[in-house]
């Protein structure tokens, strides 16, 4: 029996699997600043004032991001978060710490939205003998995103997860995408990736010989579309995808 093409699928997360759209970052800070910040005056930690809390957080992240965009490494700010607060003497257990991760992640996890048949898609992938992985560029903890994931239902269904703050490169870097199929134990060009950046998952993944797959987003809206990346406007269409690569 010849080899399948495709054994493996990759997916992005941020407007891939959980699709978040056009935020106000700002807001979205302030409003998991609040809750963090409540969340250390409920354990009777020695905070200042809300605002010196944010504008403090802020500064950091930002000067962070602009640096992280240089060198074009992600950094985990849960941990960035909990050395700044530890030097202002706050001190919790490191389940605590992951609470306090996920109250500022919180506000952006209301505004997820998922295909409705997401849990089908995937599992007919895996029925189908096809191994599933993450790979996404993020700063954001993997417990945080993890706990979102199986809030969901669907954190399981992966057999892989590789997260950008993890490594000393990110997407399009070919490196993290030939790390990815090391880790899911299948060959890159036996691997399918999906995402919605042309320039940092369609290219990264068909620069590392795997089959790239763009679906539809507004990260993507009126870019012109290589022939040699399939076009998606919805995660469904994968199985369909893979099996018609499969039956050439």
């Amino acid at each position: 029996m010849a080899e399948q093409k495709i054994q493996a699928v990759l997916f992005d997360i941020g407007e891939t699997l959980l699709v978040f759209g056009k935020v106000d970052a700002v807001a979205l800070f302030k409003k998991g600043g609040k809750l963090a910040y409540e969340f250390l005056k409920n354990h009777n930690q020695p905070v200042k004032s809300l605002r010196f809390f944010l504008v403090r957080h802020l500064i950091v992240i930002r000067l962070l991001n602009l640096w992280s965009n240089i060198i074009k490494r992600d950094f985990d700010s849960s941990e960035i978060l909990k050395k700044v607060e530890q030097f202002n003497g706050i001190k919790l257990t490191e389940a605590q710490w992951q609470e306090f991760a996920w109250r500022w992640y919180k506000p952006l996890s209301k505004l997820t939205q998922i295909e409705p048949d997401i849990k089908q898609t995937l599992s007919k992938l895996k029925q189908a003998g096809i191994k599933l992985g993450l790979l996404s560029n993020t700063f954001i903890n993997a417990t945080t995103l993890e706990r979102h994931l199986a809030q969901i239902g669907i954190l399981d269904f992966f057999d892989a997860r590789l997260y950008s703050y993890q490594f000393k490169y990110r997407k399009p870097n070919k490196k993290i995408f030939i790390e990815a199929a090391e880790k899911i134990g299948i060959r890159p060009e036996n691997v399918l990736f999906v995402g919605d950046r042309l320039d940092m998952d369609a290219a990264g993944a068909l620069e590392a010989n795997m089959t790239a797959v763009l679906k539809k987003a507004y990260t993507n809206t009126n870019k012109n579309i290589p022939q040699n990346v399939i076009k998606i406007e919805r995660l469904a269409e994968l199985v369909g995808v893979v099996e018609r690569i499969n039956q050439k």
